[in-house]
């Protein structure tokens, strides 16, 4: 294995925070150097993510946790994503939709909006594990808000193109906002968001209530009402978020932990599972018959995900059948020699009836696994006037078809994409992390996973190390009964080498060079003396810090 990375492994001996914009990790380790817990470091950086990084976080947006919790020895996991507008039928959504001319929702309309739960996730995450005052939390990118910060150059190309596609389309005030002087801002110019300061002192000042009762509520409703929406003052005050029992599979010795469905993150377990009884240390890093193996796991568990990934309000999610090492084994025994064109869901076993991600950890043991995102680059694009934040758009994740368990409802989650993991090793916390990017995430989840526990890789590495991403799987917002029916496409980034992209080929399988969509990656290890090591990926501008 002749790869490097082209930076080292951050390893500090009291606290940690590692996310993907240098001065978001910087504002995070400022309030662990206060006294502040992992989870007041995580909900600062992450509310400076959503003024520097706004195309893809902010609090128009969701948000899931995992936290470990070193005094009661425990993980807790967080869903904090919002639901579908209650007034809204689907038979009213459908007839919305064919005025349109389409059966999907679209991405960039009031119609894709659902309730944010990232300020209720900050809240709740505060209430349980926090030590500083929430206001304290804030007051850094507030002032960050106020002064200007100067963007940073992969946020910048993200932000040209996202902006140049949205930019005339939706109602609201992302225009006058995020496209100042009619053109993204370029690197290293600096930008303020006075409307996101005014709505983050709301925020320090009365919490949920003025998201979710007071003038941003306010604000939000009337918006829906003017423009063809459905979010409401009803919708709102009634979010609430929910602690999750995290699921976990065992792959050699170490406990790897997502939380469950609505959420993909079981996707992860399922192929590590299929993986698991097959020697890919022996195959090795960037071996053909490794390759072949998980690309032909990803497409066998992807299917499952279109079908019986969903809100477990609305649907039973057979967590349990799907995890297990029988089912695993059934499934992994249809993996051929060449690569499968048609793949199902394992439908005849079980029937019964864009992003960021950061982690950190403190002087006390405590850990925390967070991802936020509003979906697509800037969410739905609609901003609503005054408030200086966008509006997710997961709300297109649903399926329009009856018979799928993903079906629209009022009242329901969406399927969803972004999902922390953490893992454990003999009982103790070994490692928080992600790798945001939509589909992407469980397959770099598997793909990081792999390279450090197979290929001994350190934890930088594992992350810096070149990628694949299987694409074309059925989405979970498709009919129930659609399937795969042409293999996908395998894009490989640069550093496979010619060589392994051509026997991958002539296995059967579609294989494309690309640039870029192989996620981003930050972690932290937490070593047996208790030292945190840090990593964030060259692909992303942030970086791992500690003390």
């Amino acid at each position: 294995m002749n790869i490097k990375s082209g930076r080292s492994t951050v390893i500090a001996g009291n606290g940690m925070v590692a996310t993907s914009q240098p001065i978001a990790t910087d504002i995070g380790l400022g309030i662990l150097k206060k006294g502040g817990s992992a989870v007041d470091a995580a909900i600062a950086a992450n509310a400076a993510l959503g003024l520097m990084e706004p195309h893809m976080c902010g609090i128009g947006g969701d948000l899931f946790a995992i936290v470990w919790d070193e005094k009661q020895q425990q993980l807790h996991g967080l869903n904090a994503s919002g639901r579908s507008p209650k007034s809204l039928s689907h038979r009213e959504l459908a007839g919305r939709l064919k005025q349109l001319g389409t059966r999907q929702i679209p991405h960039n309309s009031v119609l894709s909006v659902s309730v944010p739960g990232a300020v209720h996730g900050w809240t709740t995450l505060h209430e349980k594990f926090g030590k500083m005052p929430f206001a304290e939390l804030l007051a850094p990118a507030i002032q960050y808000a106020q002064a200007g910060f100067p963007v940073s150059p992969v946020i910048a190309g993200q932000w040209q193109w996202a902006a140049a596609e949205i930019s005339g389309t939706v109602p609201g005030a992302f225009n006058t906002l995020y496209t100042p002087e009619g053109r993204a801002p370029a690197v290293g110019s600096i930008f303020t968001n006075e409307d996101l300061a005014r709505s983050y002192r709301l925020l320090a000042n009365d919490g949920n209530k003025a998201f979710y009762q007071g003038e941003l509520a306010d604000r939000i409703t009337g918006f829906m009402q003017e423009n063809g929406g459905y979010i409401d003052h009803a919708d709102l005050q009634s979010h609430h978020s929910d602690w999750v029992a995290p699921l976990s599979v065992n792959y050699r010795g170490y406990d790897v932990f997502e939380l469950p469905p609505g959420g993909q993150g079981i996707a992860a377990l399922q192929m590590l599972q299929m993986l698991g009884d097959d020697d890919l240390a022996a195959m090795g890093f960037m071996n053909v018959d490794c390759l072949h193996l998980m690309l032909e796991a990803k497409k066998l568990v992807f299917e499952d995900r279109a079908k019986y990934y969903a809100d477990p309000d609305f649907s039973r999610v057979r967590t349990g059948r799907l995890l297990s090492a029988e089912y695993s084994r059934k499934r992994r025994s249809g993996i051929k020699d060449s690569a499968a064109l048609k793949v199902r869901a394992g439908e005849g076993i079980l029937r019964d009836g864009d992003t960021i991600y950061l982690t950190a950890a403190d002087s006390a043991g405590n850990m925390v696994s967070l991802i936020q995102s509003v979906y697509y680059y800037f969410g739905s694009g609609i901003v609503v006037p005054g408030t200086g934040f966008a509006l997710q758009n997961r709300g297109l994740m649903f399926s329009m078809d009856p018979s799928h368990a993903n079906v629209y409802a009022p009242g329901k989650r969406p399927f969803h994409t972004i999902i922390p993991a953490f893992v454990m090793k003999d009982g103790r916390p070994f490692m928080s992390f992600g790798v945001m990017g939509g589909d992407m995430q469980p397959q770099g989840h598997v793909q990081v996973l792999t390279n450090i526990i197979d290929f001994g890789m350190d934890l930088q590495l594992a992350g810096d190390a070149p990628r694949w991403r299987h694409d074309g799987s059925t989405m979970p917002m498709a009919d129930a009964n659609e399937y795969l029916t042409d293999g996908g496409v395998v894009l490989m980034e640069r550093g496979f080498p010619d060589q392994v992209v051509k026997e991958l080929a002539k296995r059967g399988h579609h294989v494309q060079r690309a640039e870029d969509g192989f996620g981003g990656y930050q972690a932290i290890m937490r070593a047996g003396n208790g030292v945190y090591h840090g990593a964030s990926e060259s692909r992303k501008d942030g970086h791992a810090a500690g003390y």
